[in-house]
């Protein structure tokens, strides 16, 4: 019989957190590892819609579906396996009572953090929301987490973590520095917390050695670098409020006839086509990463990280210029996508790409879907939700 362990995924209705969903889910994976997984999503779809939950229980094929409670505050499939509350993290008093209703069901085995706001151009405009809502909703998760128990977490954090590369052809490892040189607020709240996250772990050995109780925390880190693509399905994908931040869905939007042209911020970079040139990871990779992370601190055989403070990059190791993913797109959309040449932006880098070797050490981890997968599904995802969420 699986061992049935409960997550609580903060975020979990926005793009990476709601495909991390299907990957905790998945059947498959659970019969290969013998672990079941329910969860819990809290969410104040401040920058998301509760219908990709709906989504997440018919790729699960989780019995009766997903339906939301009628004011709105939460919701459920009949079986418990996928159950959501409208909740900030930055209120303690609202996320405590989540707490506070499964603490008597077992509680919480693990939480996979992806709450915040995650904007690198709004974070210069709007910097104190950002140290506010982000350090603030982890400081209030962790409190939370130490009284009732719960002392294992995968932390969603960045790669904007690195900043600015003494030696930017070089890919990037977790051994390298970070902080110093970044370039956004975002990146500095990821940074911060990051720090939060390795005092907070050392500190309970320190307590005891002053004869204090104090259990030992498991921590996992990822520093994951441009996610792109979708679920295969079609059913699944990013869904930005507004103007899309990130480069995919913006190609996307262009492609599918909802803006003109894409604009190419510089085209006078040290790169073969003079584009910036990033390593864009598959969601779905990307998801599988996070629960790869919570078996790997979950174990106690072999290469575990139980109780340790672990640190990953998710990537390819694969770099791909803003031209390179351009054309792809048109590929898998069968024709070219308008694009026009725009100054450079602020802040932008010329080549950022990850190691992920340690990853695949540790964790037994790696990135499994190519470029063309990237942009099928996002075309997939385009095509059948060209206004995404909103059509449900």
């Amino acid at each position: 019989m699986a061992t049935q362990k409960r997550i609580l995924v903060t975020g979990g209705c926005g793009y990476i957190g709601s495909h991390t969903l299907v990957s905790l889910l998945d059947p498959v994976t659970s019969s290969q590892t013998n672990i079941q997984y329910s969860v819990v999503v809290v969410d104040n779809l401040a920058n998301s819609s509760h219908e990709s939950l709906r989504r997440v229980a018919d790729i699960s094929s989780l019995d009766g579906g997903f339906s939301m409670d009628k004011d709105g505050s939460g919701g459920k499939d009949p079986k418990g396996r996928l159950i959501f509350r409208k909740v900030d993290c930055c209120d303690a008093s609202a996320l405590r009572a989540v707490f506070e209703e499964f603490a008597s069901k077992g509680g919480f085995d693990a939480a996979v953090h992806f709450a915040g706001l995650k904007a690198v151009g709004e974070s210069k405009l709007i910097p104190l929301k950002y140290y506010e809502v982000n350090i603030g909703a982890t400081w209030t998760l962790l409190n939370l987490m130490e009284e009732y128990g719960c002392r294992s977490i995968v932390f969603s954090s960045s790669a904007t973590v690195y900043g600015v590369a003494k030696d930017e052809k070089k890919n990037l490892k977790e051994t390298d520095e970070v902080g110093v040189t970044i370039t956004n607020p975002y990146g500095r709240t990821k940074f911060m917390i990051e720090q939060i996250l390795g005092d907070f772990h050392g500190s309970h050995a320190l307590l005891r050695e002053q004869g204090k109780e104090a259990k030992d925390w498991s921590v996992a880190i990822l520093r994951y670098f441009n996610p792109a693509g979708a679920h295969p399905s079609g059913k699944m994908g990013e869904d930005p409020n507004g103007v899309p931040n990130n480069l995919m869905p913006f190609v996307a939007q262009v492609a599918v006839g909802r803006r003109p042209h894409v604009t190419v911020f510089g085209n006078d970079y040290d790169t073969p086509d003079g584009t910036g040139i990033r390593d864009y990871l598959h969601v779905m990779d990307l998801a599988d990463g996070h629960v790869a992370a919570l078996r790997y601190m979950g174990s106690n055989n072999g290469k575990s990280g139980n109780g340790k403070l672990n640190v990953f990059n998710l990537g390819t190791g694969t770099g791909y210029s803003v031209i390179d993913m351009i054309k792809a797109m048109g590929k898998a959309v069968g024709k070219p996508i308008p694009n026009v040449v725009g100054p450079r932006r602020q802040g932008d880098v010329t080549i950022y790409v990850a190691d992920p070797s340690l990853a695949k050490e540790e964790m037994g981890w790696e990135a499994k879907k190519n470029l063309d997968d990237m942009c099928n599904d996002i075309w997939s995802w385009q095509t059948n939700n060209p206004n995404g969420y909103v059509d449900a």
